[in-house]
């Protein structure tokens, strides 16, 4: 008997006037199918050729295929559909055939249904079926790990670690831009960042310096407005300050600075204005330990300096100045031993030469800065004061090591000014004398020093106005060669001979040892190409050789020569060459 059944609302059903099926949601049952693992309640639907197993789309099957697959001990059905009419489910028997009388009004059945015989499965028993489900569960292939960078790694290395990481590498380049930069790299580096250990040098300039004055002015207010959070909370342990083209707002950076960095020892303004005698003297009062003060280029009344030095000068170490009209009252502060620690004294000319003579007395610097380890009068016209007969020798600079008197024009440094300088300073290692052409070999050799490592006798652009000595260079050789590691010569108008035998002196070291020997500039003298080759040979550790406008040398070898390889290549091009100048 025929048992007609609604569609399910997981079945199939056409809509009435379109050919396409439209599939209903259906529950899945709670039973499993023990052939198919599928949920009980399926059925083969067939609409217009299409046909789906378990709700699933699939390609069209024979109704004997579909009634093969129905087969099971449990019963299934066949839902047979056409378009308007509502589906319903045949049972089958346990054979696959249709139950006795089951049959639709509207159905028509497909030809040849009846004379192919539905094809017969065979079945495993009952028993085995569940027990082989539960033995093959599904499972998922597990995802592979997935290899990469730990996203974490900075976060686990310990702040003291990145403290002292981040202080090699402030020491070796500065805090700006390293710091900046790590900041932003996570919350870790943030922290080690923002210690105030490590911002203990600073540079700090207007980012539109050279621009118009009102766009200067606003750029340095607006960074004022930033260094008001910045000097308490980052900059507290500031050692080292340098401000550069600041014009209107010098005045509150160093009242900042003043009330928050107690430890600041150096401070250096270039091109900076509107220094008064007020910033100064509060800055010397604040910091108790500043003892070095650069003002070179800036625009500094005297008054400020010399207030300045009144205030800080017991524990002043290091100052450095431009010379100019008001220098004269820096000067004489010095003199009248304010400073008695000086320890470096700088003094050089601005951008606009100045040719106004400086003249500083000898003895009285001796007595007012006895200390004094580093002179430097740089590129000025200096005139040292006459000493007089009555005027007793000064007590020299015994603790001097350096002495730098270079100038691009002629002065009048002569022998009895240097020995006036130097004749209690037996510890000198370096002597610039470039410019000063009225000094010469002989009162070079009767200097007390006996170490010298750095001697500087270049003349530039000046020896074709000058009548230069041609002999006395080997009194310099023969005295230092030991020792020392720089020599410039250019420029000098000693001849061949004279210059094959103060070279030959660095190939008289004794055995076992060579000459200190490293940079040798001999431009525009007279050297051979044998004495060049000899000078190679006995000093390997020479770096750099300059031998440009050379007259006696071959061409093509008249330049610098940088680093032992070029060194060494300009030794094989002079061996080769010997024979053919020969």
């Amino acid at each position: 008997m025929a048992q007609h059944r609604k569609s399910r609302p997981g079945s199939r059903v056409r809509s009435p006037e379109g050919s396409r099926p439209v599939a209903q949601s259906c529950p899945a049952s709670s039973a499993a199918d023990p052939v198919t693992s599928a949920p009980l309640g399926r059925a083969w639907s067939v609409a217009s050729g299409h046909g789906s197993w378990g709700g699933s789309a699939g390609p069209a099957k024979s109704p004997g295929d579909a009634a093969g697959r129905g087969a099971g001990p449990l019963g299934r059905g066949l839902v047979v559909g056409s378009a308007g009419a509502e589906r319903l489910r045949v049972p089958l028997a346990a054979g696959g055939q249709h139950a006795a009388g089951a049959t639709h009004p509207g159905a028509r059945p497909r030809p040849g249904a009846e004379a192919r015989p539905p094809p017969r499965r065979r079945l495993r028993p009952p028993a085995s079926r569940p027990a082989e489900a539960k033995a093959k569960p599904r499972t998922s292939p597990a995802p592979a790990p997935q290899q990469g960078p730990d996203p974490g790694w900075g976060d686990r290395i310990p702040l003291e670690i990145l403290l002292r990481i981040f202080g090699l590498l402030v020491e070796a380049n500065g805090p700006m831009p390293f710091l900046g930069r790590a900041a932003r790299v996570c919350r870790r580096w943030h922290e080690a960042a923002s210690q105030p250990a490590l911002w203990h040098t600073l540079t700090l300039s207007p980012p539109l310096a050279g621009r118009p004055a009102k766009g200067g002015a606003k750029a340095e207010k607006k960074l004022l407005a930033s260094l008001e959070w910045l000097i308490p909370n980052r900059f507290s342990q500031l050692q080292r300050l340098t401000l550069i083209h600041w014009k209107s707002q010098v005045h509150p950076v160093l009242k900042l600075v003043s009330e928050s960095c107690p430890r600041l020892t150096f401070l250096k303004l270039s091109d900076c204005h509107s220094v008064t005698p007020n910033t100064l003297i509060m800055l010397a009062k604040a910091c108790p330990q500043l003892h070095s003060l650069d003002v070179q280029h800036s625009m500094v009344e005297s008054t400020a300096v010399v207030s300045f030095l009144e205030e800080a000068g017991p524990r002043m170490r290091k100052l450095w100045l431009t010379y100019s009209s008001q220098t004269t009252a820096i000067l004489g502060a010095l003199l009248g031993s304010c400073c008695p620690q000086l320890q470096v004294l700088e003094v050089s000319t601005g951008i606009n030469h100045n040719i106004t003579p400086l003249q500083l007395p000898v003895e009285a610097l001796q007595k007012g800065c006895p200390q004094l380890q580093v002179l430097r009068l740089l590129n000025l016209m200096w005139l040292p004061k006459p000493s007089g007969r009555a005027v007793t020798p000064g007590p020299g600079f015994p603790s001097l090591e350096e002495l730098c008197l270079a100038s691009s024009t002629c002065n009048f440094v002569s022998n009895e000014v240097l020995d006036r300088l130097l004749h209690g300073s037996p510890n000198l290692r370096l002597l610039d004398l470039r410019g000063c052409a009225r000094i010469t070999p002989a009162g070079l050799h009767d200097l007390p020093c006996q170490e010298l490592e750095q001697l500087h006798l270049g003349l530039y652009g000046m020896s074709d106005r000058l009548t230069l000595a041609k002999e006395g260079s080997p009194l310099l050789t023969q005295k230092w060669c030991h020792t020392l590691q720089e020599l410039d010569l250019s420029g000098q108008g000693f001849s061949e001979k004279d210059l094959e035998q103060a070279l030959a002196a660095f190939s008289g070291t004794p055995e076992g040892s060579h000459p200190a020997l490293c940079s040798l500039n001999l431009r525009g003298t007279q050297v051979t190409p044998s004495t060049v080759s000899s000078v190679i040979s006995s000093c390997p550790g020479l770096l750099y050789l300059n031998l440009e406008s050379c007259r006696c040398l071959p061409r093509g070898l008249k330049r610098a020569y940088r680093g032992p390889g070029e060194v060494q290549w300009c030794l094989e091009q002079l061996l080769t060459s010997l024979p053919s100048v020969s």
